[in-house]
């Protein structure tokens, strides 16, 4: 029986930034010096991140696209519904390990979770606020956050709480949400070969050999974050922009110059959304590049890829074997990762695969 995340689950997740080791295959969690942790923080972060009034309906929150019940993702879903179940063009990636990436969002648009968590109270297909001061309003104005705000932060007057010591204590409590002590990490970081069912065992030899999946979900002697954090165009959907991509791209380039909010562009426009790492750099070489997500719970975040166009891990699988195809004949993208190239599985190799990565699943207790 598959074990899921709920939300009680999260007081495992406490103790790991007061003061005890982390958990198996993981590194200490990067706190930025401008930031550090406290308990009342993370009470703080988290309270925020699950009240639904700081959207313009109120009913959605940071909760509702990154569901402790679904892995802190949005599954089914492929892209997720926010305000009037309105959908945008991305599918919510999981919270569990982001303190670790190097960027947040599918292209790296942002640089840690303190800028990411002020994002989508501001995008109209997700909590829909014209801006951040009904946010500063509410939590002025409410008692209860008011008294939690001035005990963490210090604050003397309301006036002196700003975005930043909003965003601060959601970002606080998202680097909580992290996940090792899998079956996995008993398998190769303890010895203990009796962790994994030998068809995983199998499986795992696949993904350091044949498979070639360790290129980018990397795996080290001392911890395992199953990413590089890297951008790849591996042509998901490549093709519903590859006939007109110059013109797209300039298009773009032109509105992010003209002040375009970058947010509301990607996850608006079907198109937009498809040029990937490039409407953050610019450069040609990042067309259609996303960000390599983690595959710790990737059995419990279905479905895959920045689009959720991928349903299962099967699919995911036969994917990477028929070389970034999903089907013989789909268009050839000129500007697909090199590294992405037939890999010649056969069925008994891609179920290990398959039985590998279910053992990347973190328990409860």
């Amino acid at each position: 029986m598959k074990k899921i995340f709920s939300i009680t689950a999260i007081v495992l997740f406490f103790s790991i930034q007061t003061g005890f080791a982390e958990p198996l295959g993981l590194p200490p969690v990067p706190i930025p010096a401008d930031n550090p942790q406290s308990k009342a923080k993370i009470a703080l972060g988290e309270k925020l991140f699950n009240d639904p009034r700081f959207s313009s309906t109120g009913d959605v929150s940071c909760a509702t696209c990154h569901d402790a019940a679904k892995g802190f993702a949005d599954g089914p879903l492929k892209t997720s519904e926010g305000i009037k179940g309105l959908t945008g063009t991305r599918n919510a990636p999981t919270i569990l390990n982001a303190a670790f990436m190097k960027s947040q969002f599918w292209d790296g648009r942002e640089p840690d979770l303190e800028g990411q968590s002020k994002g989508p109270f501001i995008n109209p297909v997700e909590m829909g606020l014209e801006n951040h001061d009904p946010i500063l309003t509410l939590v002025r104005d409410d008692r209860a956050y008011w008294k939690m705000f001035r005990k963490v932060f210090g604050l003397k007057k309301k006036n002196a709480l700003t975005m930043d010591h909003v965003a601060k204590a959601i970002a606080s409590f998202e680097r909580t949400i992290i996940s090792g002590n899998s079956p996995f990490d008993h398998y190769y970081f303890t010895n203990n070969k009796a962790a994994m069912t030998p068809s995983a065992v199998r499986g795992f030899n696949v993904f350091l050999e044949q498979g070639r999946c360790v290129s980018c979900h990397t795996v080290s002697q001392t911890h395992a974050l199953f990413t590089d954090s890297r951008f790849h165009n591996l042509n998901v959907n490549f093709n519903s922009i590859s006939g007109g991509v110059q013109a797209l791209a300039k298009r773009q380039q032109q509105e992010k110059a003209d002040g375009v909010d970058l947010d509301v562009s990607i996850l608006t426009d079907k198109a937009v959304a498809e040029l990937g790492r490039f409407v953050v750099t610019g450069q040609w070489r990042d067309i259609g590049a996303f960000k390599t997500p983690t595959l710790r719970n990737v059995d419990l975040t279905a479905p895959y890829m920045h689009d959720g166009s991928i349903k299962t891990l099967e699919d995911v699988v036969d994917f990477y074997n028929n070389g970034g195809f999903v089907k013989a004949g789909d268009p050839v993208n000129s500007f697909q990762s090199g590294g992405i190239r037939p890999l010649g599985l056969n069925d008994t190799q891609k179920a290990d695969l398959v039985a590998f990565l279910k053992m990347l699943t973190s328990p409860l207790n």
